[in-house]
């Protein structure tokens, strides 16, 4: 039962395609039921503080650590498909016996759920240990992009419509008394992540082969960090983990408790980032296999820490349903920037393992995110607890005789210092993703224009009416190139009439 096989057919490659899909469809649907918006506010209603929501935060990239003796477990037992079901099912029986924590009585119940984290994380991770190894030598390179768009596409759909339905699920609930409805969907999360697993194991696994030159166990756990492009991969990843942490754990924090929304409009402000996000996941997988992923993370990740440091700007608006429209309007554009940012850092990784030893080299990756994800959500979580009563405030003063006028610039507190901080790390981490080597270099007004090519003909698609014509960059260059010219003829000396005569019968 769930055995390698020598082979895979084409045939047999399509079906566990097919199942791998619907593996993460059921996975993000468990998912949505029970992490994210809905744990974050669980954990609230438990009466977390701000550093213990960082915890909760950490414990998945700190599990991650676990893959260093997973690795070794893979490679001794070398039946990923039997490690990775399993240790992902025993995950999702955790997840299901969390639908009695509502009933705890006492403070008993937040020390529970973290105990719960820990377990869940610590199965994922082992079992996401040999489910990499395996996907690794199982899809071919050539067509990751399109794959794990395809696969993200559905896992992101199924996300929405359980978020949603649990925002609801919640906000329905008596007031004062939500315990019911958390208890009904960790149970509803438990049902689909069984689901989920049995998909799993329906992908066939083929046989491991011999793993790479030579070497005792520390020599090759060693060799991804001595591989100097794979190394700067691993800095890369480190930092731009580091950077998200800082915010992505709290933004539910700051939208529940300094905006007083209720869960059903964060759920909602979620699965509008998630829709942007599954909308143009299919045109970053077409760009990552026909560009390259680093050209698509130099255009996604700039964008993604301009909508960081737009939520410090939120409280300029003065109307409250301005200021919701304005969140939503952040969220969309997030969503479509971190889509191709998991995108290309999940190709990234596969792509640059060396083939036969991707065990090792993907273990290391998810050491480097256990180290910088651990570290951020618990030092963020510190310091919102620190700048629970700051406040930073710039403004711009006039006085004369008998006028005094006072004009604010910016003013942020609390949750919004972390928006600010982790929107300056984000420089190092763009610095970080030039060093890499990934083959082809392609420029970021390439992937644009792709992008908004590739937008045109997937909407041509859904309509006969065809867009106004593309902005022409081409054009607007051979433009500034003609006025340069001009400017340096201008700053020539001046020619007599015979030299510039003769200038014009060399055609010159």
């Amino acid at each position: 039962m769930l055995r390698p096989v020598a082979h895979v057919t084409a045939e047999q490659l399509a079906h566990g395609q097919r199942a791998l899909v619907q593996d993460l469809a059921w996975a993000s649907l468990s998912g949505a039921f029970s992490g994210g918006v809905i744990l974050v506010a669980f954990a609230l209603t438990l009466g977390a503080t701000p550093l213990q929501v960082g915890l909760l935060a950490a414990i998945p990239f700190l599990a991650q650590a676990s893959q260093l003796p997973a690795t070794l477990l893979v490679e001794r037992v070398r039946l990923r498909r039997r490690i990775g079901v399993l240790t992902i099912t025993a995950a999702r029986v955790v997840v299901l016996a969390m639908a009695v924590l509502p009933f705890v009585p006492g403070g008993y119940a937040l020390a529970a759920l973290i105990a719960a984290q820990v377990l869940i994380a610590t199965f994922n991770a082992v079992g996401g240990c040999a489910i990499n190894s395996w996907l690794h030598q199982l899809i071919p390179h050539e067509g990751l992009g399109s794959f794990f768009s395809r696969r993200l596409f559905f896992g992101t759909a199924l996300a929405c419509v359980g978020t949603l339905a649990a925002g609801q699920l919640v906000d329905s609930a008596p007031k004062g008394d939500p315990m019911y409805a958390y208890a009904a969907a960790f149970a509803i999360a438990g049902v689909a992540g069984f689901i989920s697993s049995w998909h799993l194991g329906r992908a066939p696994e083929p046989a491991m082969p011999a793993g790479g030159p030579d070497g005792g166990v520390l020599e090759r756990l060693r060799r991804p960090f001595t591989h100097p492009n794979f190394r700067r991969l691993l800095i890369f990843l480190a930092a731009w983990t580091i950077a998200s942490n800082f915010t992505a754990p709290f933004l539910t924090v700051y939208l529940i408790e300094q905006r007083s929304y209720a869960v059903g409009t964060v759920t909602s402000l979620w699965v509008t980032s998630q829709v942007s996000n599954a909308l143009t996941l299919y045109l970053w997988g077409r760009l990552s296999d026909r560009l390259s992923n680093k050209g698509v993370l130099a255009v996604a990740l700039p964008v993604h820490f301009t909508c960081v440091l737009a939520l410090v700007f939120v409280d300029g608006v003065s109307d409250a349903q301005w200021q919701l429209g304005l969140l939503y309007a952040i969220h969309f554009v997030m969503g479509i920037a971190t889509g191709g940012i998991v995108l290309a850092t999940g190709n990234l990784g596969l792509k640059l393992a060396p083939h036969g030893q991707g065990t090792v080299y993907l273990a290391a990756i998810g050491l480097a995110s256990a180290v910088a994800g651990g570290i951020a959500p618990l030092l963020a979580g510190a310091l919102a607890q620190a700048f629970q009563a700051s406040e930073l405030s710039a403004v711009v003063r006039w006085q004369s005789p008998g006028q005094w006028k006072e004009v604010g610039i910016f003013s942020f507190a609390h949750w919004e210092f972390l928006f600010a901080i982790s929107a300056m790390l984000g420089l190092y981490v763009i610095h970080a993703l030039y060093r890499i080597e990934e083959g082809q270099e392609v420029s970021e007004r390439q992937v644009v224009q792709a992008f908004v090519l590739e937008a045109r003909r997937s909407l041509n698609n859904l309509s006969s009416a065809a867009l106004p014509g593309l902005f022409p960059f081409e054009r607007l260059n051979e433009r500034r190139k003609w006025w340069r010219a001009e400017r340096r003829r201008m700053q020539e000396p001046p020619r007599w009439p015979e030299q510039r005569g003769f200038d014009r019968r060399q055609g010159t």
